[in-house]
């Protein structure tokens, strides 16, 4: 089978990826949610003219002189609207979010005042308006402020509730479940016997899925025979998973049984082996609306191969309206020779220059066995098929990893 290219393999594993359905939820359990369609504005903000100072409500004829002097009868404060109509020569003392009195329309701050008594002498002349916040002068009634497809910050949930929306719709969390394969696994803790590595891949899948908003089940490891790859798998469909992460047994040797236990449980597979590096033996596939995407076991592999497609994939069963890593531009840091014909992933540090400029060195040593190289790094290079050799100092383009 020929090697497919990152792009139609990406795109591969995004078709009929229509976002989940979606479901209520209360404001405190939305953050870091989606969106599921647009939300307007029950009310407007502020809803009445309100005091954007504490001073005095006054009719800016009344005080337009400084000198002027006015007769205060009575008070307004937050929540506790002033019930009579501001006259001539008349003042009503005012406090921060107090609603502006019938006939005021302007509020002359209390460090333009001085008090005696009942009466204040204006030292500032007042101007139609000043220090007034007008009604719907944040947002109005109707109007749509947070769009379907947000992942909600919490800044949005502040704006929903001053929105007056308790409840927000959102889509359902996709559910990812993950499922190891290979003997030669040990638990994080234990003591490995010879030719036994310590299971990683797992704790940076998950931790990548639920920060993209996945919920994730654990199946975890399974032995190197085609029953237990099949228990695992069957885990998955009858979890009620939306991904099958499976990591190892992906390429071409005898122990390798995934791709063979996908085939038995009738995983439709849409390919097996990509054009890239790290990361050609991938594979993809549907068991109705579960999707499966094996992961290569080497720690590197699995990693740049779930960050490139389960999190679009997670994105955009979640509903998001951006669901792509976003490239930018960055300027070698060291000479990097030709590319053969897979698409290569160098993990590379970041620097910035004073005017902003990203600076890519790629790491020393990329083989995809080396976490600490991969934890070291804040970004993949992207050196395209056949890209030729090049200089520090080339413009190349990068993707930043999570921080």
């Amino acid at each position: 089978m020929a090697l497919m290219p990152v792009a139609d393999a990406l795109a591969a594993i995004l078709a009929d990826s229509e976002p989940l359905e979606q479901e209520m939820v209360a404001l405190d359990a939305a953050y870091h949610r989606v969106l599921a369609r647009d939300v307007a504005a029950l009310r407007n903000q502020p809803p009445q003219a309100m005091s954007a100072m504490d001073g005095y409500a006054v009719r800016a004829a009344d005080a337009a002189q400084a000198g002027a002097r006015l007769t205060v009868i009575g008070e307004v404060a937050a929540g506790r609207p002033f019930e009579r109509r501001v006259g001539q020569g008349e003042a009503v003392r005012i406090f921060t979010g107090g609603v502006i009195p019938d006939g005021a329309d302007a509020v002359v701050i209390q460090e333009d005042t001085e008090a005696d008594g009942n009466t204040i002498r204006i030292t500032e002349a007042a101007s139609v308006g000043r220090h007034i916040r007008g009604p719907g002068i944040d947002f109005r009634q109707g109007e749509v402020l947070l769009q379907g497809g947000t992942r909600l910050g919490d800044r949005h949930l502040s704006l929903a509730a001053a929105m007056n929306h308790p409840n927000l719709p959102v889509r359902r969390r996709p559910k990812v479940a993950i499922l190891a394969t290979g003997d030669e696994l040990v638990m994080p803790g234990s003591t490995p016997g010879p030719g036994q590595i310590v299971y990683s891949n797992g704790y940076s899948l998950r931790a990548l899925a639920r920060a993209e908003g996945a919920d994730t089940i654990d199946l975890g490891v399974a032995a190197d025979t085609l029953e237990a790859t099949t228990s695992g798998i069957r885990r998955a469909r009858d979890s009620g998973a939306d991904i099958l992460i499976t990591t190892g047994g992906a390429s071409v040797g005898d122990h390798d049984l995934v791709h063979r236990s996908l085939r038995a449980e009738g995983v439709t597979m849409a390919f097996w082996r990509i054009a890239m590096r790290p990361g050609k033996p991938m594979m993809h596939g549907r068991l109705g609306a579960l999707r499966v995407i094996g992961l290569p076991g080497n720690p590197v592999s699995s990693y740049v191969c779930a960050f490139l497609f389960l999190v679009p994939l997670i994105r955009a069963l979640s509903g998001r309206s951006v669901i792509h890593h976003a490239r930018e531009t960055a300027l070698l840091g060291r000479d990097v020779g030709a590319n053969d014909q897979r698409e290569d992933y160098l993990r590379a540090r970041l620097d910035e220059r004073d005017d902003g400029t990203l600076i890519a060195t790629p790491v020393n040593h990329q083989d995809s066995s080396l976490v600490a190289n991969l934890a070291a790094a804040q970004a993949l290079l992207i050196r395209p098929p056949f890209a030729p050799a090049a200089k520090a100092g080339a413009s190349c383009d990068v993707l930043r990893l999570p921080d």
